[in-house]
């Protein structure tokens, strides 16, 4: 369990994951303003404070409650060559108990996208999940037609699950998704899926 004496960090080659700041809303409203027609067919609809202030100040509240309540992992990602913010990644939804479970989501802007990023990214956070917070497994969804991201989760060691019908509202409508998972100990094959 992390504590408030030690900041949360992790480490990939390229890119230091970190907590949201306040600091940081200029850039990541510039980010997701030019990357808008990038994201929205993939996301859910906008709020329409989704750019302002106010709403990022909520997020970066939210993220440092959820990080000290254990619920979620909120990190943005920052390249570490030039300080550049390219995109986030959230393990969020963690259960314990019987479950020792979370769900992973994610967005990078379009400048940034396809070189290799959020595979570094991915990877740093599923190993974190299993070896600090000691979870058993973690879930992602995807649009079907969603090739990239399927393609990247298929990439990093997640394993196709099945499909869930009107699982989230995406872009305004209710949309079904393909469901991958990765297991800390994962004894399943490829699926091929195609």
């Amino acid at each position: 369990m992390l504590t408030l004496r030690r900041k949360l960090r992790l480490e990939t080659e390229r890119l230091s994951l970190r907590p949201p700041s306040h600091a940081d809303f200029t850039h990541w409203a510039t980010l997701r303003r030019e990357s808008r027609e990038f994201l929205t067919p993939w996301e859910p609809t906008w709020a329409d404070d989704h750019l302002s202030r106010r709403g990022f100040t909520n997020r970066v509240y939210w993220a440092a409650r959820s990080i000290h309540a254990g619920t979620a992992v909120p990190l943005f990602l920052v390249r570490r060559d030039d300080d550049s913010l390219i995109g986030a990644i959230t393990l969020d939804n963690i259960r314990r108990g019987p479950a020792q479970a979370g769900t992973l989501g994610y967005w990078i802007g379009e400048r940034y996208a396809r070189r290799g990023y959020m595979a570094e990214a991915i990877a740093a956070m599923v190993h974190h999940s299993f070896e600090r917070l000691q979870l058993s497994r973690i879930e992602a969804a995807c649009l079907p037609e969603n090739v990239a991201s399927r393609g990247l989760l298929e990439q990093t060691g997640f394993k196709y699950e099945g499909v869930a019908q009107s699982y989230l509202q995406i872009n305004g409508r209710w949309r079904t998704h393909v469901l991958y998972a990765a297991l800390r100990t994962d004894r399943r094959g490829r699926t091929n899926v195609g």
